[in-house]
């Protein structure tokens, strides 16, 4: 029996959902059940056109959807959370950095039902070059200061395949040194 509390507080959880300055969903096994205005206009939608549809044509390949829930996978059962800075792809297909963070409502189960926040990151971090799916891994890991090394073992790969990617992002953004790509990577002048 709803309760004289219960109309109030649902008409709230209800309005910061809708009118919240970041995107949020709910995703059932990586599905969008639920999102709000801010989500479907980041990603260049109307709000009815996702409802019901997987998230992966909202990355920039395959293969980075695959990827990052290889990574947010084993957190989420972990913690219960995952967060991390992506490049995320709008329907028109132009690229972004997102900041994404999700919990888990079961963390036996991480990807059974989840609550994301998306947030547009793109006016203080650009797509300013094209790169590839792996440059684009490596640079995720480059920002956090993970080593090639560290890079490496997430990314299953050797740290020489790493520093071969460091070495082409660094050319194709014109950096010198780490903290020059690093600030590159991040949008900085």
């Amino acid at each position: 029996m709803p309760t004289a509390l219960q109309a109030p507080l649902n008409e709230a959880l209800e309005l910061a959902f809708n009118l919240a300055p970041v995107g949020m969903c709910v995703t059932r096994e990586r599905c969008i059940e639920i999102c709000n205005d801010a989500f479907a206009r980041m990603f260049g939608y109307e709000q009815a056109e996702l409802l019901g549809q997987p998230l992966a044509p909202l990355y920039p390949s395959l293969d980075e959807f695959t990827h990052t829930g290889n990574l947010g996978l084993p957190a989420m059962m972990d913690t219960g959370s995952y967060s991390d800075e992506r490049v995320m792809r709008r329907r028109d297909g132009t690229l972004f950095w997102c900041h994404v963070v999700g919990r888990a409502l079961d963390r036996a189960q991480p990807f059974a039902r989840a609550v994301w926040m998306f947030e547009d990151i793109s006016h203080r971090r650009v797509v300013s070059t094209p790169l590839t799916v792996r440059e684009r891994e490596v640079a995720q890991h480059i920002v956090t200061g993970a080593t090639s090394k560290q890079i490496a073992r997430h990314l299953n790969i050797s740290h020489r395949t790493v520093e071969a990617h460091r070495g082409r992002l660094m050319r194709k953004l014109g950096a010198t040194s780490t903290g020059e790509l690093v600030a590159l990577l991040l949008g900085m002048p």
